[in-house]
């Protein structure tokens, strides 16, 4: 594992260390939120792009869950690249990139029935059903197999594609390989639509696992970790017959794009797919209530280990296809479908020391080394303490013994210090200074982060800000690497986002560099040279504005359009009242704290000079792409007044879906207000500005939507 690999998980140790409590102030929340956002999505590019998974998956279960939890706590807090709206990373350049038909999505997880019953709920509510109809709702429940999510694509009931997750949207095509599956058919048998997506889960076996690990051995190569490395590893090989090689097993679960309806149910879809030759866990049942939702999930805890491949809990889908369309997504999940995880385990290691790490915003955050421990299978040595407050609350001491939990299967956490201390108790004091640049740290009233004031003098915040800059929701750069960039940095090379479209001039200096070449150095120039060219919403993410992530830097791109544009609005919106700053904080999904980050971003000189320098060096800073083209595509909708055919969330999502923005303003820029039932002022105010409004009928209409009586 790389050096920067290394300081990834141990930043999902830090994090995971603390448990979400009800007093965490929201900006204690919107700090640790942002810190979730960054590392998940450097996780996903690790484990869907690169096939080199830095933790398990249940540490990756862990991570979204405590986001969840903290979102749901402080819901003004969620940010506009949550976790929760992504799915997966882009795809690795090893393979011809493929897009699905219909995006290829994630699931959101509980882990108790009280979870579940709120998960049925939100559902409900949605819906709008009655507590009497809630309780009608049927599902089925799947084990959660631990393995490779595919998409196969069957045209005329032949198998023509298959691809990875990816980022959900693309993946890579692995076809070649998938062919060599020994239980996926070629053809569909009997009737079936001219063009379907199937998905499913590729794993290995428990057996197989033994068996190809002994292999491993016997040939001298190193063992795989665990059976899903070992079916991923298996099925991205470049040369399919290493696929072919290794037992590979498929069991299908779910349909994407379907030219023709199949089936009404999700059970009676699972029953066409064994029809039609694929492979259906025998575990699949159909569940009719919350009780026997849990007591199918005891059976399934207790019957675990006996079964022939791994399983990180029970996937819970809403029965009646017709409701799964209503109900939709939201971000990167389904409404209708949940994954239930297996509970948590503890152990007790010894705090050994607590280092101070400085991140790309200069915050400084203390992380518990502690002696390797093994926790259900997982080792873990680092764990957050997330805060000064946070070691006071807990009395955490070096040298103390502490219990660690992992729950979701790992979650590392430290719970708490085990009583009474085998040491002479010494508490430990916060450092006030940067541990890498010695500039004065700061704790701003009403925060518990300390901060570097060091800026971009601090060489550990520069090199993290040029790391964001080149990384891959950003501009993307292949071969300017972590290491790369630290070194660079060091000799001279690089000091500004600039700097990196200047390095064609050192190309000569680079290729004798030890470990480059001629080649290598040319390969880079050519990165850099394709990167001239970036969407207004990789550039606005790239510059590493404190809580803008890659979903708020496309809203942003998405509603000014044009770097230019959004350039000088947000010079306008510095001035406190301006039309600007109120438009930007207008925007749905730009909340307060989001508008005053960016307002402090453009106060400051060196920033505004960041960005005077980089468009020197830039050929164009392109618009950002529109959603799916249609009637509603780029149009400002506000609801107001009450619907009675669906929700208000039903109804954002459906014109979210179409490409519209959905406001919770009126103002001169709307292009459509929706009146519902006892529309106040909001329908005097369109009518003021004679904006063109429409009643429910007429919204259903303009989203296409049958009318109801």
């Amino acid at each position: 594992m790389t050096e920067s690999a290394k300081d990834l998980a141990r930043s999902c140790q830090d994090i995971l260390a603390r448990a979400a409590g009800p007093d965490m102030s929201a900006s204690q929340a919107a700090s640790e939120l942002a810190l979730l956002a960054d590392v998940i999505a450097q996780l996903d590019r690790a484990y869907h792009q690169d096939d080199a998974p830095i933790v398990t998956d249940a540490v990756y279960d862990a991570l979204r869950r405590r986001n969840s939890e903290l979102e749901q706590a402080h819901p003004r807090e969620r940010r506009d690249d949550s976790p929760d709206t992504r799915v997966g990373a882009a795809p690795s350049g090893a393979f011809r990139r493929h897009r699905h038909l219909t995006p290829m999505l994630s699931l959101d997880n509980v882990f108790s029935r009280e979870e579940f019953e709120g998960f049925i709920s939100r559902a409900a509510r949605f819906l709008g059903l009655d507590d009497a109809q809630a309780t009608q709702l049927d599902f089925v429940a799947e084990p959660k197999i631990d393995g490779l999510s595919i998409s196969l694509t069957y045209e005329n009931r032949h198998f023509v594609r298959g691809t990875t997750r990816g980022d959900g949207t693309e993946g890579e095509d692995v076809t070649a390989n998938l062919r060599t599956l020994r239980n996926m058919p070629q053809q569909l048998h009997g009737p079936a639509p001219d063009l379907i997506e199937i998905r499913g889960e590729v794993f290995l076996a428990k057996s197989d696992f033994l068996t190809l690990n002994a292999a491993q051995v016997a040939a001298g190569q190193k063992p795989f970790a665990n059976p899903r490395n070992a079916a991923a590893g298996s099925l991205r090989q470049l040369d399919a017959e290493i696929t072919r090689q290794r037992p590979l097993s498929l069991f299908a679960y779910a349909v994407g794009y379907c030219s023709a309806p199949v089936a009404d149910t999700h059970d009676l879809y699972l029953r066409q797919l064994g029809e039609w030759g694929f492979a259906v866990s025998p575990l699949c049942t159909r569940v009719a209530n919350e009780a026997e939702a849990e007591a199918f999930m005891e059976r399934i805890a207790r019957e675990r280990s006996a079964l022939d491949y791994d399983i990180d809990g029970v996937v819970y889908k809403i029965n009646e296809r017709a409701l799964q369309e209503r109900l939709g997504f939201a971000g990167r999940a389904p409404r209708w479908a949940v994954a239930w995880k297996f509970a948590a385990e503890q152990a007790i290691t010894r705090l050994t020391k607590i280092d101070i790490q400085v991140g790309r915003t200069g915050a400084l955050t203390p992380v518990a080394i502690l002696e390797p421990v093994n926790v259900g299978g997982v080792i873990v040595t680092r764990a957050s303490l997330h805060n000064e407050d946070e070691i006071v609350r807990k009395d955490v001491q070096e040298g103390d013994l502490v219990r660690i939990q992992r729950a979701g299967d790992v979650i590392p956490q430290v719970l708490d210090v085990v009583l009474p201390r085998d040491h002479s108790p010494h508490p430990f004091v916060f450092p006030h200074v940067c541990p890498v640049c010695h500039a004065h740290a700061e704790r701003p009233e009403g925060e518990v982060v300390w901060r570097c004031s060091g800026g971009l003098t601090c060489p550990a915040q520069l090199v993290e800000r040029l790391i964001h800059f080149v990384s891959r929701d950003a501009f993307d750069i292949e071969g300017l690497g972590d290491r790369t960039i630290a070194e660079f940095h060091a000799d001279g090379l690089l000091g500004t986002p600039a700097d990196i479209f200047h390095l064609p001039t050192h190309e000569e200096a680079i290729a004798v560099r030890p470990g480059w070449g001629t080649l290598s150095a040319r390969n880079l120039m050519n990165a850099i040279a394709a990167r001239r060219t970036i969407s207004l919403s990789r550039f606005i993410y790239a510059l590493g504005i404190r809580r803008i992530g890659i979903n708020t830097a496309r809203l942003l791109a998405r509603h000014y359009g044009s770097y230019d544009n959004w350039h000088q609005q947000m010079l306008r919106a510095t001035t406190v009242g301006s039309d600007e700053r109120l438009e930007l904080g207008s925007i749905t999904g730009i909340g307060t704290a989001i508008a005053d980050e960016l307002v402090a971003f453009f106060i400051e000189a060196h920033n505004r000079q960041t960005l005077e320098d980089l468009t020197h060096v830039l050929e164009a800073i392109t618009d950002e792409e529109m959603l799916a083209a249609g009637e509603l595509s780029g149009k400002v909708i506000v609801f107001t007044g009450t619907l009675t055919t669906m929700s208000r969330p039903e109804a954002r999502a459906i014109a979210e879906r179409m490409g519209a923005r959905v406001s919770d303003s009126v103002s001169r820029k709307t292009d459509i207000v929706v009146l519902g039932e006892k529309a106040g002022s909001k329908a005097r105010k369109a009518a003021e500005l004679n904006l063109h409004t429409v009643d429910e009928a007429g919204w259903r209409s303009l989203a296409g939507l049958p009318q109801l009586s």
